[in-house]
C-alpha cells in the first residue's frame, strides 16, 4: 500500500476511498454525494484527485492480491490500524467521519463492510455512535 505523509490531504481522502469501495463497489449516488459535498476542497485536494485516489487505492489491493472477500470492505486488521493512525488531527477527523457517512448512507443501505468499516475508524478515534 502506498504510503502518504501525516495528516495530509491523500491520507484523508484514502480513509474516505475505504468507506466508499467497502461494500465492494461505487455507486453513482455514494459518488454524487461526495461530489455536492465538494470533496477535493473539504481535504485541500485537486479537483480530479480523490478520484485518482480512489483508483490508486484499487490498485494497490489488486497488486497485493488481496482475497474477493477482503476486498469487499475488509483490509488486514494491521494495515488498516496503520492507515487510520495517518489520521491524527481532530479537526480532519471530523471532516473525514462526515464525508465517510455521507458516502456510505447515500445509496440509501449500510452494508456489513460499510458498517465494519466505519466502526473500525471511529472507534480507533474514540467516537462513540448513538442509534
Amino acid at each position: 500500500m502506498r504510503t502518504y505523509p501525516r495528516n495530509s490531504p491523500q491520507a484523508a481522502a484514502r480513509i474516505v476511498a475505504l468507506a466508499l469501495t467497502s461494500d465492494g463497489h461505487v455507486c453513482s449516488s455514494e459518488e454524487n454525494a461526495l461530489e455536492s459535498m465538494g470533496i477535493a476542497g473539504e481535504l485541500g485536494l485537486a479537483p480530479a484527485q480523490f478520484a485518482q485516489i480512489v483508483q490508486t487505492l484499487c490498485e494497490d489491493r489488486s497488486v497485493a492480491q488481496v482475497s474477493r472477500e477482503l476486498t469487499v470492505g475488509h483490509l488486514d486488521a494491521a494495515l488498516l490500524a496503520t492507515l487510520i493512525d495517518e489520521i491524527d488531527d481532530p479537526g480532519l477527523r471530523r471532516k473525514i467521519m462526515r464525508l465517510c457517512m455521507a458516502a456510505t448512507i447515500a445509496d440509501g443501505h449500510l452494508a456489513d463492510g460499510e458498517i465494519a468499516l466505519l466502526a473500525t475508524v471511529f472507534n480507533a478515534w474514540g467516537v462513540q455512535l448513538r442509534e
